[in-house]
């Protein structure tokens, strides 16, 4: 017997149930696949604001999330400035800051990775929270001009507030003014401190390199 009406009705109903569950489980996941420009994937806690980035998957759980990273394989972020190497020493001439320190920052950061994403939220080259991003007129965390341009700015800012005081200045990029100011130095933050012996040996490396060039 041929299906009637009524079932053609009750199918076009459960396809738009189904596409309803897929639009509200992407509004409240957890967990986003992204695929890059380039082919490569991302696996991010929050939904990207850029349309370079495609969605591939967005869950609550993040089961079966690495097989979808796999089929095209996560990019390995290179850590070699030579890339960004006008845009970095454009960016650090402006605010008067050092050309290795700035390295060192987005080495330790994103390891040269513009697409890169914390678990926490942070973006891009310098890894820019979005506050940060927002405060400086970021418009795409993941342009590696605007990102470059803001967190060179930023670092500059906290340059000053701590008397060109480098390891205070980097305590407070990674874990913000506030901690610095409260605990009157580095604060006792595992990842805070090895951030700033991180960042200080890749700020060396990149001097002696300058150096040995001229």
């Amino acid at each position: 017997m041929a299906p009637g009406p009524g079932y053609a009705k009750r199918g076009f109903i459960a396809v738009l149930t189904a596409v309803g569950f897929c639009l509200a489980a992407a509004a409240h996941a957890q967990w986003y696949v992204y695929q890059r420009p380039d082919g490569s994937r991302l696996l991010s806690d929050h939904a990207l604001g850029s349309s370079r980035y495609r969605l591939i998957r967005a869950s609550n759980s993040v089961r079966g999330m690495g097989a979808v990273l796999a089929r095209r394989g996560v990019r390995s972020a290179p850590a070699a400035s030579g890339r960004y190497d006008r845009l970095i020493r454009r960016d650090a001439a402006a605010a008067h800051v050092s050309v290795a320190l700035v390295k060192a920052v987005v080495h330790a950061e994103s390891g040269f990775d513009p697409g890169a994403v914390s678990p926490k939220g942070a973006s891009g080259l310098m890894q820019l929270m979005p506050a940060t991003a927002a405060r400086y007129g970021v418009r795409d965390v993941f342009d590696p001009a605007q990102n470059l341009g803001a967190g060179v700015r930023y670092l500059k800012d906290l340059l000053v507030e701590f008397d060109d005081n480098h390891r205070l200045a980097l305590a407070a990029y990674n874990a913000g003014a506030n901690a610095v100011l409260r605990y009157r130095g580095v604060p006792p933050f595992n990842e805070t401190q090895t951030y700033v012996r991180r960042v200080m040996h890749y700020r060396n490396r990149y001097v002696r390199n300058e150096f040995r060039a001229r």
